[in-house]
């Protein structure tokens, strides 16, 4: 009779809630957790592939240090003293030779960053960041200069939206469980969805309506329809007169943006844009014009995200049932809030952070982040300092930011790279060190708080044993501590410890987990009073559209829109993005998903291959103005003709992933590093390609 296991999915970022089937300390069936709503037992291919996860030879099995040149491949194998006694070592020599902030500590955020931000916060280091700012960094710095709450502070009710526009954000691919469901749900009952993308994708095809974009015109596509919905008087105007600061600013910064201006810079016609304003109004305020998930697109990016959002407190729909929600935490269930370890009182750190973020070159950008597209730049430069020691926690710079050879060269500078990971990424095989970390079916970790409409909390169990030498990231960081005789801020000795710690004020036992997964902590739906209740961070306590954040750092509210360039002479814009089979870049060596998808293509128009001699299916070139790479051709009606598309994550080097090595072209190889200085994310679709055919 097999055992259920109620835990944690980390097959990718979304963490959905799953019951794992263990029989004999074997995962024999994993599915989502049948007691969540909006889950209702379902699982993405993604999460079924943890079964080859669990078991594949092919990812790291004991501790290993270099013994060759890096990324050639020559290893010792070594125990977990050897291993630890060695990274702490270095660290020791480096920091009394170059300073604490000489280390810097990259990671995905995961439920234990609490635990690494510790970590460096003890050893008097300044340089943690996340793989959030390469991501959405733009997204955040934009919801924190109109509302005062960072974009993960914000969710949205699909469940009863009746109105929802997206703008590349391809949601059918993003397969999280409980947001699609929801949304399908709303469509079965008459919402409508209106997508937006010079690119046809599965979320495309679902759509009510969909407007092929001419890429990088977006933003000029709201103002557009800013000026519509100001004009017509189609917004919610006792919403805006109580909540909104700046609306006379907004209404003559629009003026000049007229659906036909606009007509002719993205190509999607006045009229539709019309109708789209009228009827999101008509719908209001169960309207959601959705913000977006990745926000790294272009340098004006942080503009784009305002727009949206914007176009959201006209409708009158945040902490609107159907529209945008600020998520609610244990305090607003009337809890106490869940603890950290680095809420700790720690050494006074004087030096700045490496990569410019809350200072200096990105003013206003989100430092709990950080901004690591800067980390080659900080390296070769030694600006403001030396950095002289990597630690990856799962985090891939050489296929993550772009520029990926400069990222190579920089890294050769370092003293030390560890790596702390599941697979043998093209960090892990180019470390000094690899620190093996057990899959998320092989441990456990901190609980993980769900604030929202309802908020609750879930918990990721170990499921079985480690298949190889592998230890969770939290008990690596302790005994790496002690090493380094900071013990002290790790007073745990198991995951129990940890969990007794973060529920101390919460009135909530680790048993109240045990008959379902997770422990509600209200049945109340947590909205705010639209009249007198709404609570926005801001200093003069209103959405503000002459943003206090933006303008005290010189920075304009409403700078004028630069016109995009149209491509020529067989220019195209690189557009990246991602598919429903991949997680980012780690899972294309999983022995199911690399089956279902197993390298990432080229989508060209039809008539830009024909004028270019390219057929479907054939190998071609890109030449970025940084490097060339090759891949077979799609060739489609269903992309923009001035724009190409890649999948992320391909292109891998490392030869004993043997599913995925040398299959597909590397994004982050082609694109150039170039930033949103206001916002603080790259632009990851800014980068020209010339496309040619492999004769």
């Amino acid at each position: 009779m097999a055992n259920e296991v109620y835990s944690i999915c980390f097959m990718c970022t979304v963490r959905c809630p799953i019951r794992v089937l263990v029989e004999n300390d074997d995962v024999k069936w994993i599915e989502g957790n049948p007691h969540v709503p909006g889950i209702d037992g379902a699982l993405c291919a993604k999460g079924s592939a943890g079964l080859a996860l669990l078991h594949d030879d092919q990812r790291p099995q004991h501790p290993m240090i270099r013994t060759g040149d890096r990324g050639a491949g020559e290893w010792k194998k070594a125990t977990w003293n050897e291993a630890l006694d060695y990274v702490a070592a270095k660290l020791k020599e480096i920091i009394k030779a170059h300073g604490a902030q000489s280390v810097v500590f990259g990671e995905r955020t995961n439920l234990n960053t609490h635990i690494s931000k510790t970590f460096m916060k003890a050893i008097g280091s300044p340089n943690h960041f996340t793989h959030d700012a390469l991501c959405k960094g733009s997204l955040n710095t934009a919801f924190r200069s109109l509302t005062g709450f960072t974009d993960a502070q914000v969710g949205v009710d699909y469940a009863n939206t009746k109105y929802i526009v997206m703008y590349g954000r391809n949601i059918f691919e993003a397969l999280e469980i409980k947001p699609i469901n929801n949304l399908l749900n709303a469509m079965e009952k008459g919402a409508k969805l209106i997508y937006i993308d010079p690119r046809i994708s599965i979320t495309a095809t679902k759509a009510d309506r969909y407007l092929m974009i001419r890429p990088g015109t977006d933003l000029a596509f709201n103002y557009a329809l800013i000026h519509t919905i100001l004009k017509e008087k189609l917004h919610d105007a006792p919403y805006v007169r109580r909540w909104v600061k700046g609306l006379k600013e907004l209404q003559a910064f629009v003026e000049p943006y007229t659906p036909e201006w606009a007509e002719a810079e993205t190509g999607i016609p006045a009229h539709e844009i019309v109708t789209l304003a009228r009827e999101a109004a008509a719908a209001k305020p169960a309207v959601v014009f959705h913000y977006g998930y990745r926000s790294a697109h272009h340098p004006n990016e942080i503009h784009l995200r305002r727009s949206l959002i914007i176009l959201n407190a006209l409708m009158g729909s945040i902490e609107a049932k159907g529209g945008l929600f600020f998520k609610k935490g244990p305090k607003a269930a009337g809890r106490g809030d869940i603890r950290k370890y680095v809420e700790q009182e720690f050494p006074k750190i004087k030096a700045p952070r490496f990569d410019g973020s809350g200072h200096e070159q990105f003013p206003i950008a989100d430092a709990s982040h950080g901004n690591p597209q800067m980390l080659a730049h900080a390296i070769l430069n030694e600006d403001p300092y030396p950095i002289k020691a990597l630690i990856a926690n799962r985090f891939e710079p050489l296929q993550s930011i772009p520029a990926a050879a400069t990222t190579r060269k920089a890294l050769d500078k370092l003293d030390l790279i560890v790596a702390i990971d599941i697979n043998f990424s093209e960090i892990a095989w180019y470390a000094d060190v690899i620190l093996p970390e057990s899959i998320y079916l092989e441990r456990a970790d901190s609980l993980q708080l769900i604030s929202g409409l309802k908020p609750q909390l879930y918990r990721r169990q170990q499921a079985v044993s480690p298949r190889y030498d592998t230890r969770p990231a939290w008990l690596i960081l302790k005994q790496l501590a002690q090493r380094l005789d900071l013990g002290k801020y790790f007073p745990y000795e198991t995951i129990e410890d940890i969990w007794n710690f973060q529920l101390q004020d919460m009135g909530v036992a680790i048993e109240d987990f045990d008959a379902k997964g997770f422990v509600a902590l209200t049945d109340q739906t947590l909205l705010w009073d639209r009249e007198k209740g709404i609570k926005f961070k801001t200093p003069s306590g209103k959405f503000e559209l002459v943003s206090a954040l933006m303008e005290s750092a010189g920075f304009p509210s409403f700078p004028p829109y630069t016109p995009v360039p149209r491509s020529g002479n067989g220019d195209f814009r690189l557009m990246v993005g991602r598919s429903a089979v991949h997680t980012h870049l780690s899972t294309q060596n999983n022995l199911y998903l690399s089956e279902l998808t197993p390298e990432n293509v080229l989508w060209i128009n039809t008539g830009a291959a024909s004028r270019l001699g390219i057929k479907d299916g054939q190998t071609v070139e890109v030449v970025s103005p940084i490097a060339t790479a090759r891949i077979k051709a799609k060739v489609t009606d269903f992309i923009h003709p001035e724009a190409v598309f890649m999948l992320h994550g391909f292109g891998k080097t490392v030869p004993v992933q043997t599913r995925c090595y040398l299959k597909g072209a590397s994004d982050a190889l082609l694109q150039e590093n170039i930033s949103d200085r206001v916002g603080g994310s790259p632009a990851l679709d800014e980068t020209m390609v010339q496309v040619r055919p492999v004769r």
